[in-house]
């Protein structure tokens, strides 16, 4: 059975516009050319940098919890080899915006190169920045929605839950948690935990090495 197919069947891919994402995006396009062979394996994979391409079943699971749309503005922190971006990029479409932050200069330019395949950025619709993402995006807040796909350590950062819109949502892992953060007013958000994941660290800029 394919992969997408697989996911559908077991749960974890369910909302109409996520699965024609899922379709589209190829992620045998964001993978290292030795390893185009595993896009199909429901597993992470290297990507060099000692980073990650997600699990598709977890990457499923969190834009599932995110419920991006059409025409929204999402921040994407820890964007890696730019799959999660490209996925949101084809769902919010040209009315929308995906700015991705990719602290890693490496990482940064390979998540260009790959989500440049789908035209995503002369469109505009995808913006990459190579910086910290636990500071967040304060020149383009507020975000109806921001995804991490790198686990923080006890909580995550407040410049977060500051630059994101009232009714809007923070998915990001951590420790082996994946968090679903609703802000229902300017300071008071829901809060879920679906425990049971493994992520690379959050980096930020004092932890380089």
């Amino acid at each position: 059975m394919q992969l997408i197919e697989k996911l559908v069947e077991d749960g974890w891919l369910k909302t109409s516009n996520l699965i024609k994402a899922f379709h589209k995006i190829k992620r045998a396009d964001f993978i290292l050319k030795e390893l185009k062979n595993l896009a199909e394996e429901n597993e992470p994979l290297p990507i060099g940098q000692n980073q990650t391409i997600s699990q598709p079943l977890t990457v499923a699971f969190m834009l599932e919890l995110l419920e991006p749309k059409e025409g929204e503005k999402i921040l994407d922190i820890g964007s890696g080899s730019g799959w999660t971006t490209a996925l949101l990029s084809e769902i919010v479409g040209e009315k929308g915006k995906v700015i991705s932050i990719e602290l890693i200069p490496e990482l940064k330019e390979m998540g260009e190169r790959n989500v440049a395949k789908y035209s995503f950025i002369t469109k505009r619709v995808a913006k990459f920045i190579c910086a910290d993402g636990s500071n967040g995006y304060s020149s383009k807040a507020p975000f109806d929605k921001i995804l991490s796909s790198a686990s923080s350590k006890e909580k995550i950062p407040q410049a977060w839950k500051d630059q994101l819109k009232i009714g809007g949502r923070i998915v990001a892992p951590i420790k082996s948690s994946i968090w679903l953060f609703i802000k229902r007013s300017k300071e008071e958000f829901e809060e879920r935990e679906h425990p049971g994941f493994a992520f690379v660290p959050l980096i930020e800029k004092n932890e380089e090495k």
